[in-house]
């Protein structure tokens, strides 16, 4: 328990906590909206704003933030019309992304520092700051998905019977939308562009399990993020390997045997029956 002592590890528990508030949202709301695959067209898009912000010299996470909401928002524009198929879209966005990534990265002039933390993940490296800028990104979404909770429950499950209830389903959409691609760009330094998807889908298939409604699978899903959060970064140092990769491993381990015991519930209500 002494590694509790040092900051690194103290900002790696905060990290985590305040990330399962984030996808416990988040997440919630693009797997209500079937939105996992533009979700991860958003998170290998985002990867041409690094290859830009190395390459310019400026924040790579700045720059990714920008380039991945213009990525989701272009995602919505193409598929507008109905004249582009949304997956077609999300395909074009995302091999974009990832050909202006590598093409700038190759063009930057020497090393390029952290991009592996970006592709793989290490939550070791956040900082004071980081910490700040995740609560404050936190505190707006609670804010919002407070004050417009029923709009964006129905926008999420029903966007014609949303309508019908005048609700602007473009404007929640949007928002959304942004808010989606800031959590896409903020959870990277957790596991990386190519895990990123896994903290944002499988705690809520797991909560999906044993409940139903929008609220319950938020309460759910965040506490299942930040208990498998925590027990794969103490796994990661007991094992001496990736923290990222390790939160993943421990969430897919979690929902097998989450899916064994509802199966098992659902066979004892069965036969009860």
């Amino acid at each position: 328990m002494d590694i509790l002592n040092y900051t690194f590890f103290q900002n790696a528990l905060w990290a985590i906590l305040l990330i399962s508030i984030i996808s416990a949202i988040i997440g919630t709301y693009i797997v209500a909206r079937r939105m996992l695959f533009i979700t991860g067209g958003i998170t290998h898009a985002s990867f041409g704003g690094l290859g830009i912000g190395y390459f310019l010299g400026i924040n790579p996470t700045l720059s990714a933030l920008f380039f991945a909401i213009l990525s989701a928002l272009g995602v919505d524009w193409l598929s507008r019309g109905k004249t582009v198929r949304e997956d077609s879209a999300i395909a074009v966005i995302w091999t974009l992304g990832m050909a202006v990534g590598i093409i700038f990265i190759f063009m930057t002039p020497g090393y390029t520092p952290g991009l592996t933390e970006f592709l793989f993940g290490n939550i070791l490296t956040i900082t004071h700051t980081d910490i700040l800028v995740f609560a404050t990104f936190a505190a707006l979404l609670i804010i919002y998905t407070a004050l417009q909770y029923r709009r964006i429950v129905y926008t999420a499950f029903d966007t014609d019977f949303a309508a019908t209830r005048r609700v602007n389903t473009r404007l929640v959409n949007t928002i959304m939308t942004i808010f989606v691609a800031t959590a896409v760009v903020l959870s990277i330094r957790l596991v990386g562009i190519m895990l990123l998807i896994s903290i944002l889908s499988l705690p809520q298939m797991m909560a999906e399990l044993f409940c139903h409604k929008f609220r319950s699978i938020i309460w759910l899903s965040g506490i299942i993020n930040l208990l498998a959060g925590i027990g794969g970064l103490m796994l990661s140092y007991w094992l001496d390997v990736p923290a990222g990769a390790t939160i993943v491993f421990t969430l897919i381990v979690a929902y097998l045997v989450a899916k064994i015991l509802a199966s098992r519930m659902q066979r004892v209500v069965a036969t009860r029956q």
